[in-house]
């Protein structure tokens, strides 16, 4: 079976690309790999670009294992979601995520804990929409969400599921920048081969710290708070 995720290192930039054939599910094993390739990436000491297919960067989390999975699949996925947040917010070297297509939480939580989220200009739809498909947003997404995004943004698609164009993700704070579908690659490549040039890395993981340590703790708490297995329970007793 092929891998949903491949890892590319080239002068010190690791490109982590994600494709599953469809629209990238955040399933386990997906979320697993995700997990595995930057692991990878900080031994390689590499600044990473994080990247979807050329349909979507990632339709969220898989909503098959809350419609059919058992309590400990629901648990695992939410876990390993979190988990991945807090470790792209302390990932000791930059990470350039290249918005390839539309993001759904979780492809939407993975942009809003990269250090710098390029997108393609047109085409695309980006969002906080568990409200518009019978789900509340979790603590530690809410929490990052507020972090990231801008106030009124951040309240307007988390409380009616709101899904920006690419213009309206920049303001929202999603996206940093935002370029032409047929250089987004190229732009997203050149601007982490430039900060692997030019960003000193020991002081760029020492601030990161330093500037998120309030968001992370608030992550990590939220997660502790929330996702338990009896929680996991309680869904799918809620079928």
């Amino acid at each position: 079976m092929t891998s949903p995720v491949t890892y590319t290192l080239e002068d010190g930039v690791a490109h982590i690309a994600i494709d599953d054939g469809k629209v990238n599910a955040m399933s386990p094993t997906l979320l697993q790999a995700i997990h595995d390739a930057f692991d990878q990436a900080e031994k390689d000491k590499a600044v990473v670009l994080l990247s979807g297919n050329d349909r979507i960067f990632s339709a969220g989390f898989d909503m098959g294992v809350f419609a059919t999975g058992t309590a400990e699949d629901i648990h695992r996925m939410m876990t390993l979601g979190a988990d991945l947040t807090v470790k792209l917010l302390s990932f000791p070297f930059p990470v350039v995520a290249a918005c390839t297509g539309s993001a759904y939480p979780m492809g939407a939580f993975l942009l809003l804990s990269s250090d710098l989220r390029i997108g393609r200009d047109t085409g695309i739809k980006i969002g906080l929409n568990e409200v518009r498909i019978n789900m509340t947003l979790p603590y530690f997404a809410t929490e990052l969400a507020r972090y990231r995004l801008a106030p009124a943004y951040f309240n307007r698609t988390a409380t009616t599921g709101e899904l920006y164009d690419a213009e309206d993700a920049q303001r929202a704070g999603f996206l940093d920048k935002i370029v032409a579908p047929d250089a987004l690659l190229k732009t997203a490549k050149e601007a982490a081969a430039e900060l692997k040039e030019k960003v000193g890395m020991g002081h760029h993981a020492a601030t990161k710290l330093r500037v998120r340590a309030p968001v992370i703790e608030a992550v990590k708490a939220a997660a502790a708070r929330e996702l338990s297995l009896e929680s996991a329970q309680r869904s799918v007793d809620a079928r």
